[in-house]
């Protein structure tokens, strides 16, 4: 018997099949977004491996960041995972958003990435 998807599960299912329509073969950067803290990864999925990861519970973003829950700190997360991702030799990527619209932390996140220099 076949399930049925509910609400945020369905944006999400959503989201994710047109992102594997459109993805030609590129990272995706996910994004994660909890109630005290943002994360964001950049993952390779043809070999399933995390390419570069950031999150507001870094050590070095901890003593930056007062509230991990802010479009400041989502910012300062989408500096360092472009730092991070041009480190590890990731140039474009598609932006996973998740369930989540794209607005407030999660628009923060993206526009400091691509200020950062990661292209999607």
């Amino acid at each position: 018997m076949a399930t049925s998807l509910k609400g945020t599960a369905r944006r999400k299912a959503r989201v994710r099949r047109a992102l594997k329509a459109r993805a030609f073969g590129r990272p995706r950067l996910s994004v994660f977004r909890s109630d005290k803290n943002i994360y964001a990864q950049i993952i390779d999925d043809s070999s399933g491996r995390t390419l570069a990861a950031a999150s507001t519970l870094d050590k070095d973003v901890r003593d930056q960041v007062k509230n991990g829950a802010t479009a400041e700190a989502a910012a300062t997360i989408g500096k360092l995972i472009a730092e991070r991702g041009t480190k590890a030799g990731v140039a474009e990527v598609i932006f996973d958003r998740g369930a989540y619209l794209y607005h407030g932390r999660v628009k923060a996140l993206a526009d400091a990435a691509r200020e950062g220099g990661l292209q999607f």
